[in-house]
């Protein structure tokens, strides 16, 4: 997670950010879930034909992960197929719908700073992670 102090002039600049953040996301979403459903249809005729092969070659299924590799924290895959793809997209999927979730949230609790309007001479402080804002400090200029 990346933390950001910004310092925004206006309530409704602080509201246009996050609609734009939630219209940004929901985009990358949209994006994510097309790939993730092209690959899915890959990953499972993939499987049949894996399943027939091993099958005719009198073989067990191995979920062995020979190809993979750790180094540090980071899992490399060599010679990657659908199902490693899948689980990637599945994992970004996941990741962005909670992130817009949390956005719509903050931005139905943040309803009331439409109301503020602009007050002159305030300057608006918000600390976000990953563009999510967490605090919103009001400070007088």
């Amino acid at each position: 997670m990346v933390t950001k102090i910004r310092e925004y002039s206006s309530a409704r600049e602080i509201a246009e950010t996050l609609d734009k953040e939630i219209a940004d996301s929901k985009s990358a979403l949209g994006e994510y879930l097309r790939r993730l459903d092209d690959i899915r249809k890959l990953a499972e005729k993939s499987k049949k034909v894996r399943d027939v092969v091993m099958k005719l070659a009198g073989k067990k299924n191995h979920n062995e992960t020979p190809n993979e590799v750790t180094v540090g924290n980071l899992n490399i895959i060599l010679d990657a197929n659908p199902f490693h793809e899948l689980t990637a997209l599945e994992n970004a999927v996941r990741s962005h719908q909670d992130r817009l979730i949390t956005l719509q949230k903050v931005r139905e609790a943040l309803k009331w700073l439409d109301q503020l309007g602009d007050a002159e001479g305030m300057k608006y402080i918000v600390l976000e992670n990953d563009g999510v804002p967490e605090r919103i400090l009001f400070k007088t200029a």
